[in-house]
């Protein structure tokens, strides 16, 4: 039978200095080891099932000598009852370790759902949207608390008080939490049910941003009035001027025209081929281009250094405002956007072209799935003849009271 320590007091284990190791007693197994360097830690040489294990119990003094018999008989009782301290030690350890790496922030969260994204969305701006409604709605509410902990009454605090003021802000903020927190589940950073998603859900709670919000529609010229338009901005200095007047006569969005660079442009052909990159719907656009089109391109001059065709003044692309400038510098009634509806106009009221036809010049998503499915041709050369009917139109000025009846008078009498 091995003998049994002496169990020493807390002054003799406080003399102990020499180097290895010296057992306490109290505890079987029970030890101070003292290092070459000097330093002192306890460990509890035991037998854990067949293997001869020693278990560190923290280092002297800061874990005294009553401390560490406590511990060296709580875990002699968990080797009695089958349990091997040090795995289980180091499993929880592990967990912790799991947990805290699993411990993000929403913001944490949208921070990286937004670097992860970013590659496939169009343009910078977009990720800036997304940084700007969040940090300035989310974040306030639940930018610091943990993913996982985000429920139906944070969102709530989020989206009630601006539901019925920022209609159209809010449900955009709405879409971009639940994205954020369906990836943080995808992640493993949360579990359970979006409180974000709006079917089945936060429809039940909240009104339908149809019925609460105030549709500010953009304000588009009247069809009678574009001739009168065009003359006033042809007299107009300014790139920004040039680019309006080709978006005009292109139907093309204001983003599509500041974007465009010179190797988009096959003039020989009469073509402007937009990327998909630079869709809206993501697709690629052909725009047949008129005459008019055409000598607006060809009056530019490339300037060193800038892909784009419409160059701002201190290089690189023209800023979102430009061509709004421009129409408020003319104290015009409409916004650079609201052309697409008056050429929409035009063809509905003044001419005999079919509506898909305008559409596809748009470049409008088609809303029907079977008709997307069968629509295979971009109806080019008919879109050009379109197009150059625009351009005289938008050649003409209109005054009130011209319409000439299409009657005739019967002059056999």
């Amino acid at each position: 039978m091995p003998k049994k320590a002496k169990e020493l007091s807390a002054v003799e284990v406080q003399r102990l200095t020499a180097q290895g190791f010296h057992f306490v007693g109290g505890v079987a197994g029970l030890a101070l080891q003292v290092l070459p360097t000097g330093g002192r830690s306890w460990v509890l040489r035991t037998k854990v099932g067949s293997k001869r294990r020693d278990m560190g119990l923290g280092g002297y003094p800061d874990v005294p000598l009553a401390e560490a018999r406590a511990s060296a008989r709580a875990a002699r009782a968990k080797i009695k009852e089958g349990i091997d301290p040090i795995e289980q030690g180091r499993a929880l350890r592990s967990l912790l370790k799991a947990s805290q790496a699993a411990a993000l922030t929403f913001e944490q969260c949208a921070t990286e759902y937004i670097k992860a994204k970013k590659a496939e969305w169009k343009n910078d701006k977009h990720a800036l949207q997304w940084v700007s409604t969040l940090t300035t709605y989310a974040y306030p509410h639940i930018g610091a608390l943990l993913v996982r902990d985000v429920a139906l009454p944070n969102v709530l605090a989020v989206l009630k008080p601006m539901w019925e003021t920022k209609t159209e802000t809010a449900s955009r903020l709405r879409g971009r939490i639940e994205s954020v927190l369906d990836w943080a589940t995808a992640h493993g950073y949360r579990e359970g049910l979006n409180p974000a998603r709006w079917r089945g859900h936060l429809d039940k709670i909240l009104p339908k941003p149809s019925k609460v919000a105030t549709v500010e529609h953009r304000e588009a010229l009247d069809v009678s009035e574009v001739g009168a338009f065009m003359v006033k901005l042809r007299d107009m200095d300014g790139v920004g001027a040039k680019a309006l007047a080709f978006a005009i006569l292109t139907a093309a969005r204001s983003g599509e025209v500041r974007g465009a660079t010179w190797d988009e442009f096959d003039l020989s052909a009469k073509v402007w081929v937009i990327p998909a990159a630079r869709m809206k719907a993501g697709k690629e656009h052909r725009v047949p281009l008129s005459d008019d089109a055409i000598r607006i391109i060809d009056a530019q001059q490339p300037v060193a250094g800038s892909p784009f065709v419409f160059t701002a003044p201190r290089g690189g692309q023209l800023s979102d405002m430009t061509l709004s400038a421009v129409t408020r510098r003319m104290k015009a009634r409409c916004v650079p956007h609201g052309f697409r509806s008056t050429f929409r106009d035009w063809v509905s009221e003044r001419t005999s072209y079919p509506g898909d036809m305008a559409e596809m010049a748009l470049a409008h998503a088609i809303s029907d799935k079977v008709e997307a499915a069968y629509r295979r041709g971009d109806m080019i050369d008919k879109r050009r003849q379109m197009m150059s009917d625009w351009a005289k139109f938008c050649a003409m000025v209109e005054t009130k009271g011209d319409v000439i009846p299409m009657t005739r008078k019967n002059t056999a009498a």
